[in-house]
């Protein structure tokens, strides 16, 4: 396909051929027929022939010349576009002073047929952070693809340090410095972080083997663990020294320009506060960086400036103080969250809140009184779990109440993903036993706990990614199909046509309760990580389970849909009628929906209680919520301070 900017210029020259090639075919018609030119009325007619054969030829030329008109007026605006990008940027080279690093001028980003970004403008001047905020399925991460060379723009053009880096792969982007850190695991998992490290320079070994070690050295000075974890496997890190490993790795390929997809996802407030100093202190070493962050608190801590995008286009660009004041932008990204955090609470108003703060806690305490008092549906009794020498469950106890929120925090490496997966059947305790429905299920396989009601969703949205978004909610369905007879389904006989109404009808359903509209008919892999997290836990709830088990179900959401989210989960607990076991590490959401609390450290359980006693408990204070406003209140209004985050004042 031709760029935007010379596509009318290829019709023009493809024209010119359709006239050239036809000429010759008659031409080659003539030399082959030879046909006699009597043009009279009685004699030979081979040249009409001749015509006539060629009539296909001129027909489908002007059909292809036809539909390129619509396309000539855009391209043209594209095409004086981004030759006013290159004059305003070869202006501010000349000029003394800052100067864009990084421009992007009319960028458009298409995956086959769906046009992802439209005529997208970005400018990044050196040594700005910028914050690229924006709903889920917004384009953010396709842009950074886009900048980094892992996507070809379909139009547009993008300029890096003077240069037209449009169609660049992905190996020349990073020889000019630009690095990104993907979103997720952005590691070798079957690598060791020695490798993974010397992996980083590669490009530089060569050529620069003292930038190699002096960066190493740097890296390591930044993140301690990773020189004691040298030997260790990437896979087996936690998500917090995982993604300290990534950014290590991007800091090592020596960027001049530093994109970071999604730096707190699934990372405990500790961390996410350690990674945001960290990033403050590359930055203050010269190296200019774009956030992509779904937590805009955390985002707007880091940043001088953010950029808003949604539906693929920007809708806002300006210093993140202006931002505060766009309630159109903002409740597009928040329901409460900084809208909130705007209003300020004072003399009688925040008396009444206070006081109904505490109606609210006292209402909540009286409802976790009533449901511990309810049957046990979840049991574990003294479990443990080892890994090698390394023991990461150390004798946890605890149950699950039928009606009952529990949830689980605790930082990254706590043992907290462990647990699932021994209650889930994919890790043996090594000693301990575990009660499911009044049935001992410790030695049970993984599909007889999902035949008995246990359901469960991943960390990273275990789905088919070649699947639409429909049919992976009806594989949640297949415990409840009535007939699944092969043979049945082959002759199409009514029972099963009967079935198969049923599943698409609950289908349905689930797609309406979700918000999966816009997306039903679409693969997995085209969505975002937002999405899929969304998908994943349609499917969870299509299997109708007894306890539904959710390891960080706001992972990778943006900061609306996480506000959303806590009235959503408690909404499925009462439709589907299940108890709820969460990992999370928002604390306004877990700490919103939770009945009880489980606080867990090197595999042990160090506080349990209400919500209101576990986060002031001094154990989980120290070991997990830190004193980072921004990154304890992820969701929700902006805390000036962690201790007015931590007391839940208003």
């Amino acid at each position: 396909m031709s760029p935007a900017r010379v596509r009318t210029l290829s019709f023009g020259f493809g024209a010119l051929f359709l006239v050239a090639g036809v000429i010759g075919i008659w031409l080659l018609g003539l030399s082959v027929f030879k046909p006699t030119w009597n043009l009279s009325n009685h004699g030979p007619k081979d040249y009409r022939l001749a015509l006539g054969a060629l009539m296909p030829w001129w027909v489908i030329g002007g059909l292809v010349l036809a539909s390129a008109k619509r396309t000539v007026v855009s391209d043209a605006q594209k095409a004086l576009k981004t030759l006013a990008a290159t004059v305003e940027l070869r202006r501010q080279l000349a000029q003394v002073g800052e100067h864009a690093l990084l421009m992007c001028s009319g960028v458009d980003v298409a995956y086959d047929k769906v046009q992802v970004l439209f005529d997208v403008d970005l400018e990044v001047r050196e040594g700005e952070i910028v914050a690229l905020l924006g709903t889920n399925g917004a384009g953010k991460s396709t842009l950074l693809k886009a900048i980094s060379g892992l996507v070809d723009p379909a139009g547009g053009s993008i300029y890096f340090d003077g240069r037209d880096v449009t169609h660049l792969d992905a190996v020349a982007s990073t020889r000019l410095g630009i690095i990104q850190m993907p979103g997720g695991r952005s590691v070798f998992p079957t690598l060791t972080v020695n490798e993974c490290l010397n992996l980083a320079g590669w490009m530089y070994v060569r050529r620069d083997p003292a930038h190699v070690k002096e960066a190493t050295a740097r890296a390591q000075q930044f993140f301690p663990v990773l020189r004691s974890r040298g030997d260790q496997l990437a896979g087996n890190l936690s998500g917090g020294e995982q993604q300290m490993l990534g950014l290590a790795m991007a800091l090592i390929a020596k960027p001049k320009l530093l994109m970071i997809d999604e730096l707190s996802l699934g990372l405990a407030p500790t961390i996410v506060g350690q990674l945001t100093d960290i990033v403050r202190e590359i930055h203050a070493q010269g190296t200019t960086i774009i956030l992509v962050e779904q937590s805009v608190n955390v985002a707007l801590t880091l940043a001088e400036r953010a950029v808003f995008m949604e539906k693929g286009e920007i809708r806002f660009e300006g210093p993140t103080a202006d931002l505060l004041e766009r309630d159109d932008i903002l409740r597009s990204v928040f329901l409460e969250g900084a809208a909130q955090g705007k209003a300020v609470a004072g003399g009688s108003s925040g008396t009444r809140a206070r006081a109904s703060a505490r109606s609210v806690v006292a209402e909540k305490a009286k409802e976790a009184a009533d449901v511990v008092a309810r049957p046990e549906l979840l049991s574990l009794t003294d479990v443990v779990v080892r890994f090698g020498g390394v023991q990461a469950v150390d004798h946890a106890s605890f149950e699950l109440h039928e009606g009952e929120v529990l949830g689980l925090i605790g930082p990254n490496g706590a043992g907290k993903t462990t647990i699932f997966d021994a209650i889930s059947g994919f890790v043996r305790p090594a000693s301990g036993r575990i009660r499911f429905l009044g049935n001992d299920v410790t030695d049970s396989a993984p599909y007889r706990r999902a035949a008995m009601g246990l359901g469960r969703s991943f960390q990273d949205a275990r789905l088919f990614p070649s699947m639409t978004v429909v049919e992976n909610i009806a594989l949640g369905l297949e415990r409840h199909i009535s007939l699944k007879d092969p043979l049945a389904a082959a002759c199409g006989m009514p029972a099963v046509r009967d079935a198969e109404s049923d599943v698409a009808y609950q289908v349905h359903e689930l797609v309406d309760l979700l918000g999966l509209g816009a997306f039903r008919n679409k693969f997995v892999s085209e969505l975002s990580t937002g999405s899929r997290r969304i998908v994943d836990l349609a499917m969870a709830i299509a299997h109708k389970p007894s306890v539904l088990i959710l390891d960080e179900p706001s992972s990778g959401i943006a900061q609306r849909e996480t506000e959303a989210l806590g009235p959503l989960l408690l909404r499925i607990k009462d439709e589907v009628g299940c108890a709820l076991l969460v990992i999370e590490h928002d604390m306004p959401l877990i700490t919103s929906i939770s009945h009880r609390l489980l606080a867990l450290e090197l595999g042990r359980v160090i506080a349990s209680g209400s919500p209101d006693e576990v986060i002031r408990h001094p154990e989980v204070v120290a070991s997990y919520l830190g004193t980072n406003a921004a990154a304890i209140s992820r969701s929700g209004r902006a805390a000036p301070d962690a201790a007015s985050v931590l007391v839940g004042t208003p």
